[in-house]
């Protein structure tokens, strides 16, 4: 019968996974430094056939030892693990197991990155958006860097997450001015005092402008010669849109019409729209107003005149954004819980935002104009699984610690959202992770003239006709859980 380990020392007992050079860079890194909170007691591999021997001293353990009398034997805490040297099946494997067994799991930067002095700085618990990231994109840096270095850009809805982003990763290429335009004032001074600590050299200009004012816009537009705009600016979230329809069609409609007539009066090269995927087949407010502004955007391109490229990014849930689920999750297990879901069965595409703004500075140098892009979202996340795995990985036992309780879904909530309507079909292009999108179109004075009747329905309190008229744009709108259900009978 093994002994319970004995604590003899207040450091953590930890594992180091792998036996590859990363990891005993890994491990040395930590021996080396007497004052990390750390004791290395040995690797552990999927291997088996290295029973007997040693690395730094210190055994190799193998997969199937792992038990809960000899992780008590040992005493050992946690395992870290450098997720770089890993595919996402690996890390999951792995997370599974060391989590079944209670053991803390901890991550290391890329080994490149490492430095005996920092070591400490850079081992951090493991946290969810690990185990759902993937695998790096690959970019065609020299075609987004020819769109953007020497030119001006315009960013709307640029103080959000997905808009923050694509300012930081255009600031690289040297542009020659950003502009970063958003109506809310506290976000809008955050990203500016950031990005004029960071990019010192680089001539931003921050405007606070709400996007349903075409003439405020049009300045802008008349002042700086822009060769891109990327179109963020949105109202997003499904059950605040759901009780304010008339601020939606505001920002997500009439917002998107001002600035697509304004790139192609003012001739800019491509303007890209950030669209979701609840575009799709909406069962919300939000998913309308934004398939409306993808038809709207779309209807542009064939314009007399028009040499202005419009290209569309549909894309599901980014981890981490304002208002999404894990930064929630995150701030009720450090409230000590409970975790509220929606419903047991609810599923979500994930990607993390760094990945979604290179897809979309990527398709914005792709196609003809006029195309939905659609991207990889990899396979759908329940819900109810990330969030027990995050508890878990915050060192805590779910139902146990931290209860989790199903609120019911909101209204205009579904339980899978769609990345392509019943009717598309999708293209490949040169890129594996970026699909084309056939989706029904509408011609402009079709769409121009329903539009014009959303406007003249904003001046009066009167939700349901605004509404009624969204479901005439987009009649494969069928409302969800929601007081607008009515309408579809």
């Amino acid at each position: 019968m093994l002994r319970e380990f004995r604590r003899s020392t207040l450091k953590k007992r930890i594992l180091v996974l792998g036996i590859d050079e990363p990891a005993v860079t890994i491990a040395r890194a930590i021996l080396d430094n007497p004052n990390l909170p750390y004791q290395v007691v040995g690797f552990i591999t999927r291997r088996s056939d290295s029973k007997s021997a040693k690395i730094l001293g210190k055994p190799i353990f193998y997969k199937e030892q792992l038990t809960t009398d000899w992780k008590l034997a040992l005493g050992i805490d946690g395992v870290i693990i450098n997720k770089d040297a890993m595919s996402r099946e690996e890390i999951n494997m792995w997370v599974n197991l060391f989590l079944e067994y209670d053991l803390q799991v901890l991550k290391v930067p890329s080994v490149q990155k490492l430095r005996d002095s920092d070591v400490s700085i850079n081992i951090k618990n493991l946290q969810i958006e690990d185990l759902l990231n993937r695998k790096p994109i690959r970019i065609e840096n020299n075609e987004v860097e020819k769109r953007h270095t020497g030119k001006n850009i315009l960013v709307t809805g640029g103080a959000g997450s997905i808009g923050s982003e694509i300012v930081r990763q255009i600031s690289k290429m040297n542009p020659e001015l950003i502009v970063v335009l958003d109506q809310a004032e506290t976000p809008l001074y955050e990203i500016e005092m950031e990005m004029r600590a960071t990019y010192p050299h680089l001539n931003f200009k921050f405007v606070m402008i709400d996007v349903a004012n075409a003439d405020r816009l049009e300045q802008l537009f008349q002042k700086y010669n822009f060769a891109m705009v990327y179109h963020a600016a949105a109202y997003k979230h499904v059950p605040l849109v759901e009780e304010n329809p008339h601020e939606a069609i505001s920002t997500n409609v009439i917002g998107s019409k001002n600035l697509a007539l304004l790139s192609s009066k003012y001739k800019v090269n491509r303007f890209v729209m950030i669209s979701t995927d609840k575009a799709v087949n909406p069962t919300n407010v939000m998913g309308a107003t934004k398939r409306t502004a993808e038809l709207y955007v779309q209807s542009i391109q064939n314009l007399e005149g028009n040499i202005t490229k419009f290209i569309t990014t549909r894309f599901g849930n980014v981890l981490g954004s304002n208002g999404s689920v894990i930064p929630l999750f995150k701030k009720q297990i450090e409230n000590g819980g409970p975790l509220t879901i929606t419903h047991p069965e609810i599923v979500r595409y994930f990607m993390t935002i760094q990945e979604a703004c290179e897809l979309v500075l990527q398709a914005g140098t792709m196609g003809s104009g006029g195309e939905v892009f659609v991207f990889d979202m990899g396979e759908p996340v329940k819900i109810q699984d990330m969030a027990r795995r995050m508890i878990k990985l915050s060192g805590f036992d779910p139902d146990v610690d931290i209860k989790i309780v199903y609120t019911g879904l909101r209204p205009g909530e579904k339980l899978y959202e769609e990345l392509l309507t019943d009717d598309a079909k999708t293209l490949p292009t040169h890129h594996e992770k970026i699909m084309i999108s056939k989706d029904p179109v509408m011609e402009h004075h079709q769409i121009n003239g329903l539009v014009d009747n959303l406007m003249i329905i904003l001046s009066k309190n009167e939700k349901f006709e605004i509404v009624r008229i969204l479901k005439t744009i987009v009649p494969e709108f069928k409302s969800n859980n929601s007081v607008y259900e009515s309408l579809d009978k």
